[in-house]
């Protein structure tokens, strides 16, 4: 129930926002290498990568007929309608799973870092650390979800499970005659323990 008072109430701020307000994500990565995601424009000069939502209409990539339109009041050019509470709901779903996206590949590379299985730095340390911070959930429970994935990410990242996936590609390969009962053992192991929480 609550969460679907949050959406509503998302909707019509995006409403009240006006034109500016598109179904796109903007994702970039500043100067120190931490990975930003936000559903507002970056500041200005930083160069971001915009992700639209599937299906959603792309906007011109000339702004100037319809700013000019939306700033003076002409019709000479179409205004851009402000976007749908269910653009405003699909775009909100979006960010939060690239949210979690970056936050599991952050939280499980500092485990793996800070554990002494590989070499890292300090400054690669704080990138991933800041980049967790401006992406994992505040949300306790929320937080505890993504801990749990990064440490399914770092098992599906594992020794182990590369040599599960390569052991199945070969029984998978043409010519390869494997018995069927080890190969169904063999793709519910990777199913179950090596297959990445996010794409």
């Amino acid at each position: 129930m609550l969460r679907h008072h949050l959406v509503a109430i998302a909707a019509i701020t995006a409403l009240l926002a006006g034109p500016a307000t598109f179904a796109q994500v903007y994702r970039w990565t500043d100067e120190d290498g931490v990975i930003h995601l936000s559903s507002s424009k970056p500041p200005p000069g930083v160069k971001a990568e915009r992700i639209e939502l599937p299906g959603a209409k792309k906007r011109s990539s000339t702004p100037s007929s319809s700013a000019r339109a939306s700033s003076s009041g002409s019709a000479s050019g179409a205004v851009t309608p402000p976007a749908s509470a269910a653009q405003v709901a699909g775009r909100e779903e979006l960010l939060g799973r690239l949210q979690t996206r970056e936050c599991v590949i952050a939280l499980e590379a500092l485990d793996r870092k800070t554990d002494g299985a590989e070499p890292t730095s300090a400054t690669e340390l704080r990138r991933l650390q800041q980049t967790a911070e401006l992406n994992c959930s505040q949300d306790p429970a929320r937080r505890r979800q993504q801990e749990e994935m990064a440490a399914k990410l770092r098992v599906a990242n594992s020794p182990q499970c590369v040599a599960a996936r390569n052991q199945l590609a070969d029984m998978m390969a043409p010519g390869a005659r494997p018995p069927r009962e080890q190969l169904q053992s063999q793709q519910a192991f990777v199913d179950e323990h090596c297959t990445s929480p996010v794409r």
